[in-house]
């Protein structure tokens, strides 16, 4: 059964070393994750940000049962476990299997991770325009037209990175 857990990030080793002791080698923990190259000092420097920020999904069979969750509950590392976590089982395998179906093959989340809307809002995350916010004008096969400002033009979907608004 998945969870998901608030954990401090500090302690994600102790987190999971005790994980494994009390639930057993079977156990998964997974945060999607974006590799973002942000410009520093006129350089390029590349960051993991986590979607999520500090919650993690964890799987493992054992986790269905209250006894476990309980006994789980004063885990170094561990904030809390959220709740309703049993009752969206579905919701929660659909979007684990959308985020790693999003992902190329260093692990990290792509741009296909989003649903791109025309008229919306986007903040780019990498390349020049780091920071900038844009509005989706069309989509054309492999590029789509961007306002970013006054200024017209357009760029490759799969070249950027960005978020909505």
């Amino acid at each position: 059964m998945w969870t998901i857990i608030k954990i401090d990030k500090k302690k994600l080793n102790f987190l999971q070393n005790d994980f494994k002791r009390i639930l057993g080698k079977d156990m998964e923990i997974y945060s999607p994750t974006f590799l973002v190259e942000k410009y520093e000092k006129n350089r390029a420097v590349k960051k993991r940000l986590k979607l999520f920020g500090d919650y993690f999904f964890c799987y493992h069979k054992k986790l269905s049962s209250k006894e476990i969750i309980n006994s789980l509950q004063f885990t170094r590392g561990l904030k809390y476990f959220l709740n309703g976590f049993q009752s969206s089982q579905n919701e929660i395998e659909e979007f684990i299997a959308k985020c790693k179906h999003s992902e190329n093959e260093q692990g990290f989340l792509t741009q296909n991770f989003f649903d791109l809307y025309i008229k919306k809002q986007y903040i780019f995350k990498n390349g020049p325009f780091a920071e900038k916010i844009f509005k989706i004008l069309n989509f054309q096969k492999d590029s789509m037209r961007i306002l970013l400002g006054n200024f017209k033009t357009s760029i490759k979907k799969k070249d950027y990175l960005f978020l909505p608004v």
